[in-house]
């Protein structure tokens, strides 16, 4: 099984934090930082163990700013100087995860001197990463930062240039909203229109998540930046306008669709299929496409495909992926096909939570696809998610036996499935001969229709 996630902010991690921080300040009190930053550590999750990290520095580093930022930066590794991403902690100094409360102790306490706070970060995010910290200074002192990053976007480290697009994304993943720019990218478009040609591919990633994140929001402006930018583009350039017309090429923006020359409507035919009707979870199925072009000119296309994930509610979410891009040739007919599999058994509580798991009848519903596969008739779920939930049907109480006897049961595990105390959640019940109260043995094999 894999290491969690969160085990990368680690005890061995904040013992070198206060191994290194002491080497800077000698009279930096290392016992009480790692009894505070230690304290039920391994019970929390990722986020929490950062949070409580800054709380620990905030606690033993010295009350003013200026001198508590030179000690950080004194005890940290040296600078990278490429595109390297393997940021770690060395004898040399502090680099990689523990950057994450670092930069939250510069967040919170920068504050008062903002200048000096992103200063702070400038050498941190060549260490890590400044983009969730320097989030609080884009919204407490937003024209400070934004001269700031005006005099980045020329900085020699590519992680600075990075820092001054990924920063100031409206919506950075794991970070806060900037309200100020979800309203209006327009301050930040200098910046991107210098940095969407910088020579480190890292940047330029950036740049395209950057312009996506604006799409959500202003599709017009993107559509805009395609206008102007798109004609002439280097190679590196179309790649990057690609990525970051990925949201709007997904919901078939008009303006967007034609700067990359598609969009028209499909002269031909097009027969779909999926096959088999019916899979079980771990297994796959095969989309069918065959084209026949009754156009007399090659046609360039785009074809995505939608999922309907079923909701808790029976409802339906739809999710596309892409399909194929390809030119048609004038009157050619040609066969698409693609395998498409569920990488792994979903979680208990998933399986447990979708009606799209159930087994219906065919004569009253059809199957669907789910983050698994949704199977018809029949549950069959790989080890060690063993399924026996059926849900309830809208306002007709429990489910009828005549229906229950043509499900699959199997052995489900106590704990995912139910509430503290031993009650089943709504919409479970326990396979025939599984215990009702909560206990650690599992249901005997013999008792277990199939």
């Amino acid at each position: 099984m894999p290491e969690p996630f969160k085990n990368l902010i680690n005890p061995a991690l904040v013992r070198a934090c206060g191994e290194h921080l002491q080497r800077a300040w000698r009279d930096f009190d290392r016992r009480s930082f790692e009894r505070r930053a230690l304290a039920g550590l391994d019970a929390l999750e990722m986020k929490a163990r950062a949070m409580q990290i800054a709380d620990a520095l905030e606690a033993t580093l010295p009350p003013d700013f200026d001198r508590a930022a030179g000690i950080i930066e004194s005890a940290l590794a040296p600078a990278a100087t490429g595109d390297e991403l393997d940021f770690a902690i060395t004898d040399a100094g502090l680099a990689g995860w523990i950057g994450w409360p670092l930069g939250e102790f510069i967040a919170r306490r920068g504050q008062a001197a903002p200048a000096r706070g992103l200063q702070a970060l400038h050498a941190l995010t060549q260490r890590f990463t400044g983009e969730f910290a320097i989030r609080p200074y884009l919204m407490n002192h937003f024209d400070l930062s934004l001269r700031t990053l005006a005099r980045w976007q020329h900085d020699p480290s590519p992680h600075v240039r990075r820092l001054v697009s990924e920063g100031s994304r409206p919506r950075l993943p794991w970070g806060l909203q900037i309200k100020a720019l979800i309203a209006d990218p327009t301050p930040t478009l200098p910046l991107l229109r210098t940095l969407q040609d910088d020579g480190s591919e890292y940047v330029r990633r950036s740049v395209a998540n950057h312009l996506n994140d604006i799409a959500k929001d202003h599709p017009g402006v993107v559509a805009d930046w395609l206008d102007a930018h798109l004609p002439g583009a280097t190679p590196e350039r179309r790649a990057l306008l690609r990525h970051a017309s990925r949201t709007l090429v997904k919901k078939g923006d008009p303006r967007v669709l034609t700067a990359w020359g598609l969009g028209q409507a499909f002269k031909g035919e097009a027969e779909f299929s999926v096959s088999p009707k019916r899979v079980a979870v771990g297994g796959g199925v095969v989309l069918s496409l065959t084209l026949r072009s009754t156009s007399g000119k090659p046609q360039t296309l785009a074809i995505d495909y939608v999922v309907h994930h079923v909701k808790a509610n029976g409802s339906t979410s739809p999710k596309v992926f892409k399909g194929w891009q390809l030119v048609l040739a004038p009157r050619e007919s040609r066969m698409l096909a693609k395998n498409i599999r569920s990488g792994r058994s979903p979680p208990a509580s998933i399986i447990r939570a979708n009606t799209g798991w159930t087994c219906r009848s065919t004569a009253r519903s059809s199957p669907a696809l789910h983050s698994g596969w949704r199977a018809d008739e029949t549950v069959a779920v790989a080890p060690p998610f063993r399924l026996s939930c059926p849900a309830r049907r809208r306002n007709t109480g429990r489910t009828p036996a005549r229906r229950l006897r043509r499900w699959r049961c199997i052995p489900l595990p106590p704990a995912p499935h139910r509430h503290g105390g031993g009650r089943w959640r709504k919409g479970c019940r326990p396979a025939p001969g599984w215990p009702r109260t909560r206990r650690r043995h599992r249901a005997p094999a013999d008792r277990v229709r199939a």
